[in-house]
């Protein structure tokens, strides 16, 4: 009996002892997209409609800041002019779509909300409504597994069902060419002269269609065999530099994978160049900065893929957020990974999807490429509200570590609500270092404010039953001794419960910190921000100092003006991030009262300036805008 004890002591010594984070907020800093906290068709919750007033409160309330409202396969034959779409999971019929009223709601209700919108490339869109198979006619509409059959344009149905009509319709009859002058020719018509009067600061991101290495299946009635990579890329970069010479600030995102697989595969083809194979998304880029090279158009802003994992088991998802970055995980959902280098390599199971895109950024574009990552549609395989909010979490403490410019989930269940309001209302712009002796299972999230008088330290346990005691010790900020303020996600029941920022599943606590370190309970399956300030003098101080600051003009043109009342003769060093955190240009002034940057040279858009020195640490926004 003694030995049988003997055997299990060194795993309960391992699962009693305590975690360690270390938390050091002068390293790796790095501007917090907040385009990490979107989601998809929140506006247009199901096709053609848009949501009730009701929702329209709960998202500001949640703190949503990027909505993607192109609705993935129904963009790809989007036709603006008439405001209609063919859908592509419904007989090809085709139904009103109105973009540019949504587009008026939506910044009508939300002034400050990015939205989302996509391209057409695949050069054919709606046309007509005359031409739809009657579905109710057949079965009120109701959806079976034959919906899926390209009926539009005088079908006949396979009442066997699947997705094969006995006979197809005739797209010519519902559908009408559609070349890049035409997509891109919404530009004018929204933000030019007599046109919707949107302002363009709203909708930088724009997709480069959706989905194209399965347009053979999803747009099968007017692409029934997958074009060529090479014919993909030459219709990509007929729309990129219409897009480009239109309205130079946007943001071009592509090419908006389907998921694993498509990753690194095009259909059957094998790309190759001068003998030498290249697995999709490596192909894209290469063949994305040779053009860019040789034309000077800059032809991409944000690598943008979809992700669709199949895992069922909790433990399984709860590690699904290190497939983007964690060079060690071996992924049991391994599978397009394995035709990485043109045959079926077993010995490839891991991903690091983001990293590796990272790497191929570097290595086609150079070093200050400013070339974003997003994962704009995501899905996940789980009804349980907590499995759901601490991946979630996870997801956006590990995308805020790293600089990742956008996400917007496409499944959204019970659970992510609660946590991007944690996020996106609690956690501050900047990232800084965190690590924990037991990373895959408590990991620590940091953020503090651009003046550093703010921090606060998101911890997630990730343990499906055990409470873990943590120690959580900090350097490079100055912890107010004393309590500070907690909230908590914790045992989240079946059914939503958020309601807005004050009627919520939040629960409040606080810990008491000494020696710049505190200790902390976190339950199982829990998610814990801890809110601390720094010295109450050092904040007076800062605070004065920035209300001295003025920027102007804002919007701009040519020169930001920095004026201080102070006029204090010291260094200051003024840093321009593009508005995916990523800095341009950086320059130091002495502080006579009166300092600028020129910017005449940078494309149209949202930047962020930080102005730094001994006294002053302040991060303003500023439009550019050449029109």
């Amino acid at each position: 009996m003694l030995s049988f004890w003997l055997s299990f002591l060194p795993m309960a010594q391992l699962l009693s002892q305590d975690v360690v984070v270390s938390v050091d907020a002068s390293a790796d800093r790095k501007l917090v997209s907040p385009y990490i906290y979107g989601r998809n068709n929140s506006y247009s919750n199901s096709f053609g409609t848009t949501s009730s007033a009701s929702d329209m409160v709960l998202f500001k309330e949640a703190g949503l800041r990027l909505a993607r409202e192109n609705g993935g396969n129904n963009a790809t034959k989007y036709n603006w002019r008439k405001k209609i779409s063919s859908h592509p999971d419904w007989y090809n019929n085709v139904y009103d779509r109105d973009w540019t009223t949504l587009s008026q709601t939506i910044v009508a209700n939300a002034p400050d909300m990015q939205v989302m919108w996509a391209f057409q490339l695949i050069g054919k869109v709606a046309s007509n409504k005359n031409n739809n198979f009657n579905d109710w006619g057949y079965n009120h509409s109701q959806w079976w597994s034959g919906c899926t059959q390209n009926l539009a344009g005088g079908g006949t149905v396979n009442a066997a069902g699947g997705s094969v009509a006995t006979v197809n319709g005739n797209p010519a009859l519902y559908t009408v060419d559609w070349p890049a002058d035409s997509t891109t020719a919404i530009l004018k018509h929204w933000f030019g002269a007599n046109g919707a009067e949107l302002n363009s600061g709203n909708f930088i991101y724009w997709n480069m269609d959706n989905e194209p290495e399965i347009w053979n299946g999803t747009h099968d009635d007017v692409m029934p065999t997958l074009l060529t990579a090479s014919a993909f890329m030459d219709k990509y970069f007929a729309v990129a530099k219409k897009a480009r010479a239109l309205y130079p600030g946007i943001k071009l995102c592509g090419p908006v994978c389907a998921n694993e697989w498509q990753w690194y595969k095009w259909g059957s083809e094998s790309l190759m160049i001068d003998g030498k194979y290249y697995c999709w998304l490596e192909y894209f880029l290469k063949k994305v900065a040779e053009e860019q090279k040789a034309t000077g158009v800059r032809l991409l802003d944000v690598v943008d893929i979809h992700w669709y994992p199949g895992e069922t088991s909790a433990t399984d998802i709860l590690q699904l957020y290190r497939i983007f970055y964690d060079k060690t995980y071996v992924y049991p959902g391994a599978n397009g990974v394995k035709t990485i280098n043109g045959g079926w390599d077993t010995s490839q199971t891991k991903e690091f999807i983001f990293q590796r895109i990272a790497d191929w950024l570097t290595q086609y574009f150079g070093e200050n490429h400013g070339i974003g990552i997003g994962l704009s549609e995501s899905g996940i395989e789980s009804t349980d509200a907590n499995i759901n909010s601490v991946l979630y979490a996870s997801l956006l403490g590990t995308f805020a570590n790293n600089g990742v410019e956008l996400y917007t989930p496409w499944t959204w269940r019970v659970g992510m609500w609660e946590t991007l309001h944690l996020f996106s209302r609690y956690a501050k712009n900047y990232s800084v270092s965190s690590s924990s002796t037991v990373e895959n299972t408590v990991s620590a999230y940091t953020t503090v404010t651009n003046s550093a008088d703010s921090m606060t330290v998101i911890l997630v346990n990730r343990s499906q039953t055990l409470t873990r005691s943590v120690k959580v010790n900090i350097s490079g900020f100055s912890a107010t001794a004393g309590a500070s303020n907690t909230l908590q996600l914790v045992s989240l029941p079946a059914t939503e419960t958020f309601k807005s920022h004050t009627n919520n599943a939040l629960k409040s606590g606080s810990v008491t910190l000494s020696g710049n370190a505190f200790t902390i309970s976190l339950p199982a399956l829990s998610t814990t921000a801890v809110i601390l300030k720094s010295n109450p003098t050092a904040v007076d101080n800062l605070k004065a100092e920035r209300d001295e600051i003025t920027v102007y003009p804002n919007p701009v043109k040519d020169n930001v003006f920095i004026y201080t009342q102070s006029g204090l003769n010291e260094p200051v060093t003024l840093n321009i991030y593009d508005i995916g955190g990523r800095k341009i240009n950086s320059v130091t002034k002495i502080n006579s009262g009166e300092m600028n940057i020129h910017v005449s040279d940078y494309e149209s858009g949202i930047y962020f300036l930080e102005i730094k020195s001994k006294s002053v640490n302040e991060l303003r926004k500023i439009l550019i805008n050449k029109q």
